[in-house]
Formats: C-alpha cells, structure tokens, sequence
C-alpha cells in the first residue's frame, strides 16, 4: 500500500464511504507501521475527532472574534447589497 491509497482509504472512511476487509486492514497496519509520515497523518486525524466529540467549545480571542465579526458583516453587507442591486435593475426600479 502507497501513502497516496492509505490517505484515499482514510478520507473514504472518515466519510464514512468505506468499509475495510481484513485484508484491508492489515495492509493499513502495516504500511503504518513502516511510515513515519502515515503515522503522522493518522494520529492527527484521531486527535481531531477525539477534539470533535469531546464538544467543548474553545473560546476565540478577543481580538481575532472582533476581526472574524468585522469581516462576516462587511460581507454580508457587500453580498446583499449586490442582490438589492441585481433585483432593482431586473424589476426597473
């Protein structure tokens, strides 16, 4: 097994599109355990679910909240001023 098919297998599991055979498996386990950089990808993708599921929230910092606001008005602002503009000119207002 490649990094390339081990990668495509875990992006089908997670998306729940794949279900490993045994054959399958141990393929998977051993290319991880001869692959540093597998092992990486994988450990990490465990850690992001474990994150996921544990479901605490993480509180942002002031600053980068301020910022994110900011940034989602001015563009919800642009967005629908655009389609104020686009129905206007099509009914002839």
């Amino acid at each position: 097994m490649t990094c390339e098919e081990l990668l495509r297998l875990i992006n089908e599991l997670v998306d729940g599109e794949l279900d490993l055979n045994l054959a399958e498996c141990q393929e998977f386990a051993e290319h991880l355990a001869k692959c540093n950089p597998c092992q990486v990808v994988v450990d990490n993708i465990r850690q992001t679910i474990q994150l996921y599921r544990a479901g605490e929230p993480f509180p942002l910092p002031r600053e980068f909240q301020a910022r994110l606001l900011a940034s989602l008005r001015r563009r919800w602002q642009e967005r629908f001023a655009r389609e104020s503009e686009s129905s206007s000119q099509a009914s002839g207002s």
